[in-house]
């Protein structure tokens, strides 16, 4: 059956149904008959498409049935392409038309009923063939898993630069997974028949499961059973590839959601954020054709469950907790048995499918026990005693097994077993862990703000931070995650983020938490509150001794916060969602404060008030704002050592101005980042003066037109990015002046016309990125004298001329790139 089934149910079907759904938009003489052909092929695609997933051969009178289903088919793309060709004043042929499509209706029709026992057919194949897709999935999935845990190690930069290359390898083999929620993976066989049940679940006619569910404890694999039955082809083909995957959260944007979701349904995925939804429109039930699939990921409340329910879509909630009041049926994830257990243990300890020669296997197996069939607690506690000694392991079973108090349920221990893997890593190391949570769950965190502030907070290097991470990531206690661009010592932290599962995030409040709340290193709020904890208040007659202060809320006004005092604070993280924020009269009582980060979750930019608080920060050095209106900073704001600014979808203007004098407002900035800011047109001439600036990042600034003609005065310059700037024509000479610069940056700079003539003046140039800037098709002649050039990343069409310089420059590497077009930051 392989050919013609493997047809039908991809090219033939899925062109048909595209063509029906364009005839049904354009067509009203044959409107009614393209639904009525595509609803019948709705009903008979998931029927054979299950046929062939089971694998297993048809009989040849079977066989024979589905060749006349194919020929039908073919008749069918051949009538629906004359109706599209059809002018619509040509009546009488449209009127045939219609009648042929009919014709082919009643001849599927049919076709569905004689094989309605292919259900149980279906059903039949599974059962002969589930045996060896048993053994199939079991080898498949320790296959990937071997592949996720291989070594990621740092590579050697030069010139004291730290290479991300090596370390990126481990990413891309996660990026691999769709997304995964924290790379583990449930072995065995228990995935696949998780996969069967939701699927009975979904995929049923019946209306009352509009809504169903997979819940779960934490660390269960409910996110990774979720993502593995979006990826299956059964359901990819049943949804025809219209499945929209939403991570809510503790604290979620209930109208960014809703928006997103409303959209998806109507076809309109660029629906603005505060798009009202008219109440009419809730009648709504879909357009033409299989409604679409919502899977709402990390749901904690019904009261948001019930503001994300629409009519035109089937719901599937990834949840810790129960709804039977929404949902209609539920999936609960089963924990592994004792031999997939081991399983999965022994690759994130040994890194083998069983226990190795001469391991002691009693000992093993203790240990195995003690994580009671949870997947996350095996993957990151065998990965902590990885290439352990005997002695090591031992300790680990013994703390284990006293952390179980017999009446407490199994997700309260698990806590206490995640612990063993983190008392294990070096005190550095495990301080740098518990700062992860700090920020809010289900969250990309931007590398660049956590190198930051463990450089400032920890007292280490750039290159120190990042083999932190990278330990880490090797130690299954977070996950790196990669833009398509990253991949070299040039690569941006900004390029790179850092995920983590929500119970390693609460492993690191649980342990952060522990003491006396003044006393406490770190200071936290851990999910969106309308104010701050009470608690803080009633002990806020002392001074606090954090280090880190976290603070998670709503919009603030000025009587919304507390006296507080933080002697001792070098970090302030400020996550807020709403059109205006006050920022807290406390930040005058920190005076070791070093690194600032305020980040608006709102769907809008937030007016930022009490910017007077920048007058009395003589300590900072890092600072990140991110979607918020920045205010004018008076010259009495100067803030001496500030050596980092990240300016993330902000309103500019007032920073930016031509009028702003940015070397006296910031006389030891070394690193500049602008990012995704729309009202940035031009840079002001008085940036020529920032003597000290080494890194110029300004990326996806679309309304920028034009750099100042003295940019050349920044001989300090090593790094500038010009990254998807589309308005920008030209790059000024003075650019050629940078004596400096190693890497400079203008991919997707699409209407970028030349490189400047004197381009070959770069001397320490190593790395020119130029990919997808269409309009350049020559190279200045003094190219060739850029002897220090060792990679340049361009697209096929110019290849061709930088390769006839490689005889001049033997050293030089030409990689050429695939156009790539990344919106996920939008979702952010």
């Amino acid at each position: 059956m392989g050919g013609v089934v493997d047809l039908f149910a991809g090219e033939i079907t899925t062109e048909l149904l595209k063509m029906l759904f364009s005839i049904a938009r354009k067509s009203c003489l044959c409107k009614s008959s393209a639904e009525q052909l595509s609803s019948t092929l709705e009903q008979l695609r998931p029927m054979v498409y299950e046929i062939k997933m089971a694998g297993v051969e048809l009989t040849p009178s079977r066989q024979t049935q589905l060749n006349s289903l194919y020929k039908t088919l073919e008749e069918g793309i051949d009538v629906t392409h004359k109706i599209l060709a059809s002018p619509r004043w040509n009546v009488y042929r449209n009127l045939q038309l219609s009648r042929k499509m009919d014709q082919i209706d009643k001849k599927v029709s049919s076709f569905l009923k004689i094989m309605v026992p292919m259900h149980v057919l279906a059903d039949v194949h599974h059962l002969r063939a589930d045996t060896a897709e048993r053994f199939d999935k079991l080898e498949g999935s320790a296959r990937r898993l071997e592949q996720r845990l291989g070594a990621m190690r740092m590579g050697g930069g030069g010139a004291g630069g730290w290479v991300i290359e090596e370390a990126m390898k481990r990413v891309e083999e996660e990026e691999e997974r769709w997304g995964a929620e924290s790379g583990f993976v449930s072995f065995g066989v228990g995935l696949e028949l998780g996969k069967r049940r939701v699927k009975e679940m979904v995929l049923a006619e019946r209306d009352e499961f509009r809504v169903v569910s997979i819940c779960g404890i934490g660390g269960s694999g409910k996110t990774t059973l979720a993502r593995e039955f979006c990826k299956d082809d059964l359901v990819r083909s049943y949804f025809c590839d219209r499945i929209l995957f939403l991570t809510v959260s503790q604290s979620p944007n209930v109208d960014q959601l809703r928006a997103k979701i409303w959209g998806y349904i109507m076809g309109n995925e660029n629906l603005d954020w505060n798009y009202m939804i008219p109440q009419y429109n809730l009648q709504y039930e879909g357009r033409i054709g299989t409604r679409p699939l919502v899977v709402l990921d990390d749901v904690w409340s019904l009261a948001v469950l019930e503001k994300l329910i629409f009519p035109g879509c089937k719901i599937l909630v990834v949840s810790r907790f129960k709804f039977p009041s929404v949902t209609k049926a539920t999936y609960e994830v089963e924990l592994l048995t004792e031999n997939e257990a081991l399983s999965l243990f022994c690759h994130s300890a040994f890194g083998e499918k069983s226990m190795p020669l001469g391991s002691d296997e009693n000992l093993v197996k203790q240990v195995v026990s003690e994580c009671k069939g949870l997947p996350l607690a095996l993957k990151v506690i065998g990965a902590s005693l990885r290439d352990q000694s005997e002695m090591f392991w031992l300790g680990a079973k013994s703390r284990l097994s006293r952390g179980e108090p017999v009446s407490e349920p199994h997700e309260n221990k698990l806590l206490e077993r995640m612990a063993v893997s983190v008392k294990f890593l070096s005190k550095k190391v495990r301080e740098c862990f518990l700062d992860l949570g700090a920020f809010p769950e289900d969250r990309k965190i931007p590398l660049e703000i956590l190198i930051n502030m463990w450089v400032e907070l920890h007292d280490i290097d750039g290159e120190d931070a990042f083999a932190i991470l990278v330990e880490l990531s090797e130690k299954n206690l977070l996950t790196l995650v990669k833009e398509e661009r990253t991949g070299d010592m040039y690569s941006s932290c900004f390029e790179i983020f850092v995920t983590q599962h929500d119970v390693l995030r609460d492993l690191a409040l649980h342990l952060s938490n522990q003491g006396l709340i003044n006393e406490r290193p770190r200071l936290l709020m851990p999910r969106r509150e309308k104010e701050l904890p009470k608690e803080w208040g009633r002990n806020s007659d002392q001074p606090f001794n954090a280090q880190i202060v976290s603070i998670h809320t709503g919009e603030m006004n000025e009587m919304d916060w507390f006296r507080l005092d933080f002697p001792k604070a070098e970090v302030l993280i400020l996550n807020f969602s709403s059109t205006e924020y006050f920022l807290p009269h406390f930040i005058d009582n920190m005076p070791r404060l070093r690194a600032l980060i305020v980040i608006n979750h709102g769907s809008s930019s937030a007016v930022l008030k009490n910017h007077s608080i920048f007058t009395n920060l003589p300590n900072l050095r890092s600072l990140w704002l991110e979607k918020v209106t920045i205010p004018p900073i008076s010259k009495a704001s100067i803030l001496k050592k500030l050596s980092k600014i990240s300016l993330v979808l902000c309103k500019v203007k007032n920073i930016l101005g031509q009028s702003v004098e940015l070397p006296q407002l910031f006389p030891c900035l070394s690193e500049l980042t602008i990012d995704h800011c729309d009202d940035l047109f031009e840079l002001p001439s008085t940036i020529c003066g920032m003597y000290s600036l080494k890194s110029l990042s300004i990326t996806n600034c679309h309304s920028l037109y034009q750099l100042p003609a003295d940019l050349g005065k920044l001989k300090s310059l090593q790094t500038l990015r010009l990254y998807a700037c589309p308005t920008l024509k030209m790059l000024s000479p003075g650019i050629c002046e940078l004596v400096r610069l190693k890497y400079l940056d203008i991919a997707q700079c699409v209407n970028l016309a030349c490189l400047p003539e004197s381009l070959g003046k770069l001397e320490s140039l190593e790395k020119i990125d130029m990919s997808e800037c269409s309009q350049i098709r020559n190279l200045p002649r003094s190219a060739s004298s850029l002897q220090s050039l060792r990679r340049v990343v361009c697209d096929e069409e110019v290849s061709w001329l930088w390769r006839d310089m490689e005889k001049a420059m033997p050293d030089l590497h030409i990689k050429v790139t695939e156009k790539c077009f990344d919106m996920d930051w939008i979702n952010e």
